[in-house]
């Protein structure tokens, strides 16, 4: 999606809602204004906590973030922020036209886009100029590194198609969107605008959801009469400038107020903290595409990244053959093993054909279970294990060495058929990094190559495994 410089309606009870057209390194450290107002004074002004070594400091090529000043015992409250800081949106949160609007244009996104529906909230308070929440909106980068803000080559350049996939279909959302913003609010009164009568381009629509899907933490929102909690996405101001581990020293917590019906959001030491360590949470356990797409990072190495690929019968018998592996039956399974790929919903008409590679589990426990059944002849000694045996890469050959082997190396093949899907290979990408290259560039290279090293691990993974089992088999052998 090409981003267009936002139009700016000139009127002066609105704060401007442009985004930047391009994107650089230096771009994604910046923040809205040149000088916004002290993030951490204005959190204690308003009612919250921040522990005195906490300080808001450049991290590296991450951008800003907190550091500790000085050590910081395990157990230690970092931040903790009252129920009127965290920036919020629910039908419930206000009462005039403006909110309305709002409310019945978030009916119209799908869940899966979920932080688009925060995002209309947060347009509507960076174009409010009294905004109790400008001096966090101010402090908000300028720019994403997100997909959706590449140039057309740069998302060429990520060379994977289920990632091309997702950055075409959100882009198609954020142009069909911004037609649905406008004749929403095309002859609304100044005062019953959402945004100050300012216009809303995709461009402003996909830095809102950006900075919401980068940002926002999914805690317990509002109780229901039951006991149950809401499910809500919230923007918690200075908490998420902590940066991302997957071994974190912080960790969120949210506590009844005392003597109120109301939540604080904590964020907690979970190790000690020394001087200058920066402080980090977790994210979550998540594979790479969901790390570019929603927070414009990629992590080297990161073990639970994975790729995806689609089961098909052909394709398999293609794969095997190519493996050296004899009279393959995946495009024509015998009825007992259809029966068995009904059982792992790889067939029939709501059959989920997606499986993947990589990971912790490494081969997608359904991909293995339904390679070991249809390269099996034996109906009875398949029928004598349970199916999670059979989707389980740590049980020892359960239907034979023979068997298990063919498996390895058809997945094997697999892999082999996926690297030759990826117009470059890593040296070259390697190269072209040392170059220099635009940031956007970078982190598709670097989204590719990590794509790449999956699809070797698991080839040398599986490598390994199918050596020792033939080891052992000849031993077997030989005694």
């Amino acid at each position: 999606m090409a981003v267009s410089k936002f139009v700016m309606a000139s009127l002066t009870n609105c704060r401007p809602l442009t985004c930047a057209a391009t994107a650089t390194a230096s771009s994604y450290q910046e923040r809205l204004v040149p000088h916004p107002p002290d993030l951490i004074k204005w959190v204690r002004r308003e009612g919250g906590f921040v522990h005195q070594a906490i300080k808001i400091s450049q991290d590296g090529t991450n951008g800003l973030g907190l550091i500790a000043s000085h050590d910081i015992p395990k157990g230690s409250q970092l931040i903790v922020l009252p129920d009127n800081i965290p920036l919020k949106f629910g039908a419930e949160d206000g009462v005039d036209e403006a909110h309305s609007v709002l409310v019945k244009l978030a009916q119209n996104i799908p869940d899966e886009l979920w932080a688009m529906k925060l995002g209309l909230k947060l347009l509507q308070e960076r174009a409010r100029v009294n905004s109790f929440w400008w001096p966090y909106i101010s402090n908000l980068p300028q720019t994403y590194s997100v997909p959706i803000f590449f140039q057309g080559e740069d998302i060429k350049n990520l060379q994977y198609a289920p990632l091309l996939y997702q950055v075409n279909r959100r882009c198609r959302f954020l142009l069909d969107f911004e037609q649905e913003v406008k004749r929403a609010v095309e002859n609304l009164k100044q005062n019953d605008h959402p945004f100050g009568r300012q216009d809303v381009d995709a461009s402003s629509l996909g830095w809102s959801m950006s900075a919401v899907s980068s940002r926002a933490f999914r805690l317990y929102g509002k109780k229901l009469p039951d006991g149950t909690c809401i499910d809500a996405p919230m923007m918690l101001p200075l908490i998420d400038m902590c940066n991302h581990a997957f071994n974190p020293n912080a960790q969120i917590i949210q506590e009844q107020d005392a003597g109120s019906a109301k939540m604080l959001i904590k964020a907690v030491a979970e190790t000690p903290i020394k001087q200058n360590d920066a402080i980090l949470l977790n994210y979550g356990c998540l594979n790479n595409d969901l790390f570019l797409l929603d927070y414009g990072f990629v992590i080297p190495s990161n073990p639970y990244d994975c790729i995806e690929l689609k089961y098909d019968g052909a394709f398999l018998d293609a794969a095997s053959v190519a493996a050296g592996v004899s009279s393959p039956k995946f495009s024509s399974p015998a009825p007992w093993q259809q029966q068995f790929l009904s059982q792992l919903n790889l067939d029939g008409e709501a059959a989920n054909l997606k499986v993947t590679l990589g990971g912790q589990e490494l081969v997608d426990g359904r991909l293995l279970a339904a390679l070991r059944v249809l390269l099996a002849s034996d109906m009875e000694m398949v029928r004598k294990h349970d199916m999670d045996t059979l989707k389980s890469l740590s049980a020892d050959a359960p239907l034979g060495i023979a068997n298990e082997v063919a498996a390895y190396r058809t997945i094997i093949a697999l892999c082999v058929i996926a690297l030759e899907h990826f117009p470059t290979k890593i040296m070259e990408d390697e190269s072209s990094l040392k170059q220099g290259v635009s940031a956007s560039t970078e982190l598709a290279i670097q989204f590719r190559i990590q794509k790449k090293s999956v699809i070797i691990d698991v080839m040398r993974d599986l490598t390994r495994r199918a050596k020792s089992l033939l080891s052992k088999d000849t031993t077997a052998c030989q005694g």
